[in-house]
């Protein structure tokens, strides 16, 4: 085998690894990134269990910001997703999706495994944020 193959190989498999790494570590530690929730009725400390922003526009720009710096890495922008994570887009809309959209925004996901899928949210980023966030999807809603 010729230094010239051996060389071109030695690149390629290089350049493999360091992609598999960047593309493993993108992924990895997120720092959740604050939401301004400025312009929105606060919600208390009680955990709401409907959706108190439905349809509101101050909520629906203040959850597109929001998804944007906190979604949008891993269920893609618009909330289409690239097939790594859930397209938001075709949850349930109204109270029918909210539990189910509260319940992984404030716990998070992880495989049977202990590997986390998503990240918790909760403590992390207000109610409010994350109602907004919530009114942002119900707006790009697609059925299937």
């Amino acid at each position: 085998m010729s230094i010239r193959l051996l060389a071109a190989a030695f690149a390629v498999a290089t350049a493999l690894f360091a992609f598999n790494v960047a593309e493993v570590s993108a992924h990895g530690d997120v720092t959740p990134q604050p939401v301004d929730t400025t312009g929105l009725d606060p919600l208390g400390e009680e955990w709401r269990k409907h959706n108190p922003y439905r349809e509101n526009a101050k909520a629906i720009e203040i959850g597109t910001s929001g998804y944007n710096q906190n979604c949008a890495r891993c269920h893609g922008l618009e909330a289409i997703s690239g097939g790594l994570a859930p397209d938001l887009r075709l949850l349930d809309k109204g109270d029918a999706g909210d539990e189910w959209f509260m319940e992984r925004i404030r716990h998070g996901a992880k495989k049977p495994d202990g590997t986390t899928m998503m990240p918790a949210f909760d403590g992390l980023i207000s109610q409010e944020a994350m109602w907004a966030i919530r009114t942002y999807l119900e707006s790009k809603y697609t059925p299937q």
